[in-house]
């Protein structure tokens, strides 16, 4: 028996054995109100999605491909993809969903000093640390770099002033990774990155409430913050590079599935039970065949995204190529929302009461939110630019 398939069956074994049965399979519309973020204010409404996470932090898996030195896991490309395979297998719930996993430790993997690494990544690991992300700000959203958030030099530590906008969680959120200028006479050379704790006097984060009825995003102050030097991750007014890595790596997860709006039901299911014949076909012809489109385009784009991963571990990092399948994600996740709802009919247009099941008001909700894809992680127009200039290979026309 080779290597891998020895790990294939220690893996096994030990999913078995640690997995809790209530930690597997998908939970319908209800899954995201269940799902572990960690951090102080994580609360836990199945018991077992802590043991869960506590155990898989402590094998590293939940970050299976980083240095075991930094608490993760210290496989191997092939192991991380036959770990990846066997949690398929048992459908197991994600562990752990972070944007310090996602995004904020591949970027100080790379950037960060020993110190920081040794500090801030086991962090993540386990969950101990809820990350949220300072970027957007009322007058920088696509043009980031016009960010006005100002960090000046006190001696002994940084003091910001300033507001972001749109910034997920930063109300659930324990630390934050932050951009801010160091510099006024320059742009992109006048960026710092530096992270601190969200509970710092003089943070405030207010909850904005979307046309869905929710509220993941906040606008967040920052009045006379003070920030120890040693948390500004790696040279000062060098910020811009890092930022630019840590979008990449931003777009490559949510053209993963790290969008919200969907509810991990299946498009087909839904719509053989509310427009299905005796036989389980859907009636609606038409309906029918743009379901059967869709379902090709999104065979196509996992094949595709697979493809992608696979070059940028291949060149340690995501490419500029992320930028498409961002936004070809974006409108694949807003189509099959709307197609969800056309599905369910008069029963797909439900916000509250009892003439509506759960999953027909999720559905309504889940298209809502699915119109801000376009907009989080660089508007589709944004990234459309980067394709130009920076996979096709474009100039820009005067």
């Amino acid at each position: 028996m080779s290597d891998l398939e020895n790990f294939r069956a220690e893996t096994r074994k030990w999913l078995e054995e640690n997995c809790p049965p209530s930690m597997r399979g998908t939970g319908g519309g209800a899954f995201e109100d269940d799902a572990v973020w960690g951090g102080r204010k994580q609360t836990y409404k199945n018991p077992d999605a802590k043991l869960w996470l506590d155990r898989m932090g402590a094998k590293g898996w939940t970050a299976p491909t980083w240095p075991k030195e930094y608490g993760g896991g210290g496989l191997s490309k092939d192991e991380a993809k036959v770990l990846g395979q066997e949690l398929g297998r048992i459908k197991a719930r994600p562990a752990l969903l972070s944007f310090g996993l996602w995004m904020l430790g591949p970027v100080l993997l790379e950037y960060a000093n020993e110190e920081q690494k040794k500090k801030f990544l086991p962090q993540i690991v386990r969950g101990e640390i809820r990350w949220c992300q300072g970027y957007s700000e009322p007058g920088a959203g696509s043009d980031l770099a016009s960010l006005r958030t100002k960090c000046e030099d006190k001696g002994d530590h940084f003091l910001i002033n300033g507001q972001k906008i749109w910034t997920s969680y930063a109300d659930q959120a324990d630390w934050i990774f932050c951009l801010v200028r160091t510099d006024t006479t320059k742009k992109h050379e006048g960026i710092s990155f530096v992270l601190f704790d969200m509970t710092t006097p003089g943070v405030e984060a207010r909850p904005i409430k979307l046309i869905s009825g929710q509220s993941p995003f906040c606008e967040t102050f920052f009045t006379d913050v003070k920030v120890p030097k040693n948390q500004m991750v790696g040279k000062l007014n060098g910020g811009w590079e890092i930022a630019k890595r840590l979008l990449q790596y931003e777009r490559q997860n949510i053209s993963s599935g790290g969008f919200g709006g969907g509810s991990g039901v299946e498009l087909e299911d839904v719509a053989k039970h509310y427009v299905g014949t005796e036989d389980g076909a859907i009636a609606d012809a038409d309906l029918r065949a743009r379901i059967t489109a869709h379902r090709m385009d999104a065979r196509a784009f996992a094949l595709t995204v697979r493809r992608i991963e696979e070059e940028s571990k291949a060149a340690k990092g995501p490419s500029p190529a992320v930028s498409i399948i961002k936004y070809a994600a974006a409108k694949l996740n807003q189509d099959r929302c709307e197609l969800m709802v056309e599905a369910m009919g008069s029963q797909g247009l439900g916000w509250e009461g009892e003439s509506y099941k759960p999953e027909e008001i999720a559905a309504m909700r889940g298209m809502l939110r699915s119109k801000g894809n376009s907009i989080e992680g660089g508007t589709s127009e944004v990234n459309l630019n980067v394709v130009s200039k920076r996979v096709l290979g474009l100039l820009d026309h005067q």
